[in-house]
Formats: structure tokens, C-alpha cells, sequence
């Protein structure tokens, strides 16, 4: 079934992590947010009101397919009222500590085993997420020692587009040195992803869904090539390389 697909691309929230909403982690990386900022006001109520622009921010980010820099997404979006002096050098951390407070994230089940196999079968594999901060993957990655699989790792961060533009999809493919038709994007969002990998001219889309969503009906439009349960199904499908023929 998949004897043309050689490059296998993953997203990373809801695929390879998932986020655990636990209230201590959560308030630390609040407080250390106000530390950061300088300010007086209590870390519940400024961090509210971060929570509030960012839903403003990514409603933008959503419209236009663009994801701002990390300097930008705090002097434009979040934190405009304090000083850029202030602000510059500590955006890139800000920006860690705030993802930190939506929650501590972890690997699925089976996270290391599907990514060793995958490529110990011959795929040459990449990532392409959304994300606003630019190096917690790569950071996340090295410290796993999962970063010697990936031969691309695309984020939005970095590139500036987002997802379902094909323009991220299609680049991912091109750092990589493969052909889109030849290859398969793994996600958790039926709109997005579908939409975006077959514009981008991907071979094969496989989405994951939330335990809630799993059984309801799908769009014809945004029906993918396959639906799995658990990150762990992907080894049934896709055989070592050599044997795809058979």
C-alpha cells in the first residue's frame, strides 16, 4: 500500500507529545513569567490577560497562515506596553516559560520505539509544527537523543508560515530531498493537516485524533489515507523499505 512513501513527517503536540495541565508546573512558569516581565501585579492576573491577547494573537496567526517571531509575538502581541530594551533579550525565554504555563508536556506511549524503528526501516523522517517558540523542539530533541533521526525539522517559528499553508509542507519535503508525492504527513487535525498535505501534493496523510474525536464523522474533504489510534500503529503500516515491494 505505501511502496511509494519514503519520507514519514510528524507533528509534535498531540503526536509525539502530549500536555499534562498540572497546576504546580503550570504556577511556577507564571510566576517566573512575572519575575521576568518586572512587574507587581499577582501572576494569576497578568498571566490572564497574556492568555487573552494570545488567543487575539492566534486568531491573527490562524487568518494569515504567518507565525511571528518570538520578539515580535511579545512587542506586538503580548507585551506591548514594556520597554523593547526590556523585552528583546528576554523574548525567547518568555516565550519558553509561557508555553510551560498551558502545562508540562510529555512523550506518547511508544514515542522513542516508532521513531528508532521508522528509521531503522529505511524512512527518512522529519518534523513540521506549528509552535511558537524556536528551539524548545530542537532542545527537546537533543536532550531525547532523537535528534539523529530527523534529517528536517521544520517549525513555524522559524519558517514563518504556518499550517495548512503547502508552502511549510512543501519545504519540509525539499530539506529533506524528497519528493512530496513520496511522502506521508502524520498529524492530529483533520482540517488542518489534510488540507495543507494534499495542496502541498503529499502521497499520504495519517492522522491521529483526540480519544473524543475517534469515530465521528469525517468530511469528505478532509477524510486522510489512513486514521490510527496510538503512534505505535504507524509500525504496522510501514514496513522495513526492502520489503515494501512484496
Amino acid at each position: 500500500m505505501h511502496q511509494e512513501i519514503d519520507a514519514i513527517f510528524l507533528d509534535i503536540g498531540n503526536t509525539l507529545r502530549i500536555l499534562l495541565k498540572e497546576e504546580p508546573y503550570r504556577a511556577e512558569a507564571r510566576q517566573n513569567i512575572v519575575s521576568l516581565i518586572g512587574t507587581t501585579e499577582p501572576a494569576d492576573l497578568f498571566c490572564a490577560e497574556l492568555d487573552r491577547r494570545y488567543k487575539d494573537y492566534r486568531k491573527w496567526a490562524f487568518e494569515h497562515l504567518l507565525e511571528a517571531s518570538e520578539e515580535e509575538l511579545w512587542l506586538r502581541w503580548l507585551a506591548p506596553e514594556f520597554p523593547t530594551s526590556h523585552i528583546m533579550p528576554l523574548a525567547h525565554e518568555l516565550t519558553y516559560q509561557f508555553r510551560q504555563s498551558m502545562g508540562r508536556r510529555v512523550m506518547v506511549d511508544g514515542c522513542k520505539e516508532v521513531i528508532t524503528n521508522l528509521h531503522a526501516r529505511g524512512y527518512t523522517l522529519g518534523i513540521i509544527s506549528n509552535v511558537i517558540t524556536t528551539t524548545e523542539i530542537p532542545d527537546w530533541l537533543a536532550e531525547e537523543k532523537l535528534d539523529q533521526y530527523f534529517k528536517s525539522i521544520l517549525l513555524s517559528s522559524t519558517f514563518g508560515r504556518r499550517k495548512p499553508d503547502p508552502a511549510i509542507y512543501q519545504e519540509a519535503a525539499r530539506r529533506a530531498n524528497v519528493p512530496p508525492e513520496k511522502s506521508a504527513y502524520v498529524g492530529d487535525n483533520f482540517s488542518r493537516d489534510v488540507v495543507g498535505t494534499r495542496a502541498a501534493g503529499f502521497g499520504m496523510v495519517i492522522i491521529m485524533p483526540d480519544a473524543d474525536e475517534r469515530g465521528d464523522a469525517v468530511p469528505p474533504e478532509y477524510q486522510p489515507d489512513l486514521i490510527i489510534n496510538t503512534l505505535k500503529d504507524l509500525l504496522a503500516h510501514f514496513p522495513e523499505r526492502s520489503m515494501k515491494a512484496n
